[in-house]
């Protein structure tokens, strides 16, 4: 009885030295949201189970539902040698990317707040995953990463098989077969009128720059791009609003330059002649169209990042300050070009811009530093 006591009290020493480890399942593409609909962070064993089981049915094929059974097992693992574990899923977006990241980050802070982890295992099934282990690390030290890799079939009946399933692929899902076979297949619609109607040595080159056209088309996303505009969201719609009242600003100012220069009028730009009074001309009638032109472009991108909740406000704010602070310097310049003025009144402005942009910017780090320490006291309470 003895003996057993002590062997007891060396386990539960041994289970509390090695602190509490959390598991997590990584998908950063989010297929268990996208795919089965479930919400993410998803933790506990029973939970995790249930999830790669809807996971599954929805998706056999999906291997992530595979890294969360090998999630599970892994924590069972670790409960068994006496170790205080907990398993989770956490998830980013479809689209991947710093948006994806972020939100991993967020659920993987708070399940290791409310679990109190030292130490977490990543359970994954490829690179793309795996990507995010370097931020994570910044939440909690990473002790272990598993891949889980599927085992298949190397016969050639299963290669055969792999193959038809690609080829059925191609010819049947919307999504490849517009242009594996619809750009193919207007080429060949084309080539085959032309053929007849005797324009066979001039189609060539027309059939060349459909080709070009299509691989520019998909290789940018401009098909996604114009169905985005289409149908925008909010933050979308601002920055394409802002983005082109933008560089409407920024063309104008060319012939509100134009117009200001002496012995020019309108936008005849034939008539400049290249000085230096001529510059500061016409800087000084483009530059506040011009610098309403570029702040309204920065000012739509930082309310399109309110719209998605990206977390970007100094970045956005500092922007808008420095074009601001940059302002009377440049204004000053170009009265040294039109009026011959001395290069030393320069000075004043610049400082006075450097100093804006530096308290600024002080300020503005104080402040998202004191929003970020406040917010895992706030947590913890």
């Amino acid at each position: 009885m003895a003996m057993a006591q002590e062997i007891g009290k060396v386990r539960k020493m041994a289970a509390s030295a090695s602190g509490r480890t959390l598991v997590i399942c990584v998908d950063r593409d989010n297929d268990i949201g996208d795919k089965a609909g479930i919400e993410t962070p998803v933790v506990g064993r029973d939970a995790c189970l249930e999830a790669a089981q809807r996971l599954a049915l929805e998706d056999p094929e999906d291997a992530d539902s595979n890294a969360i059974f090998s999630a599970v097992k892994s924590y069972e693992d670790l409960l068994s040698r006496g170790n205080a574990a907990e398993v989770a899923i956490v998830a980013g977006v479809g689209r991947r990317g710093v948006q994806a990241d972020e939100k991993i980050v967020a659920e993987v802070r708070s399940v290791t707040e409310a679990f109190g982890a030292t130490g977490a295992v990543i359970v994954s099934d490829g690179e793309d995953d795996e990507a995010v282990i370097p931020v994570i690390q910044n939440v909690v030290p990473v002790i272990s990463v598993q891949r889980v890799v599927m085992k298949v079939s190397h016969t050639i009946e299963h290669s055969y098989a792999v193959f038809g399933k690609y080829i059925k692929m191609v010819m049947y899902d919307a999504h490849y077969s517009k242009f594996f076979l619809g750009v193919p297949g207007i080429l060949l619609l084309i080539g085959g009128i032309a053929t007849v109607l005797g324009y066979a040595t001039q189609i060539a080159s027309i059939l060349v720059i459909i080709f070009a056209g299509a691989l520019i088309t998909r290789a940018f996303d401009i098909d996604k791009a114009w169905i985005n505009w289409t149908k925008p969201e909010p933050e979308a719609l601002v920055r394409l609003f802002t983005m082109v009242t933008g560089i409407v600003l920024i063309i104008a100012s060319v012939p509100a330059g134009v117009s200001t220069v002496a012995g020019v009028s309108g936008a005849d730009i034939a008539g400049l002649s290249l000085d230096r009074e001529t510059a500061g001309q016409f800087m000084a009638g483009a530059l506040p169209i011009l610098w309403i032109g570029i702040g309204v472009m920065l000012g739509g991108m930082t309310l399109s990042h309110l719209f998605a909740g990206a977390r970007r406000e100094v970045g956005d704010v500092l922007r808008l300050i420095a074009l601001g602070a940059l302002y009377p310097t440049l204004n000053q310049f170009t009265a040294i070009l039109a009026n011959g003025a001395s290069e030393f009144t320069l000075v004043p402005p610049l400082l006075a811009g450097l100093g804006v942009t530096l308290a600024a910017a002080l300020i503005l780090f104080r402040r998202y530093k004191g929003q970020r320490d406040a917010a895992p006291d706030a947590k913890g309470a």
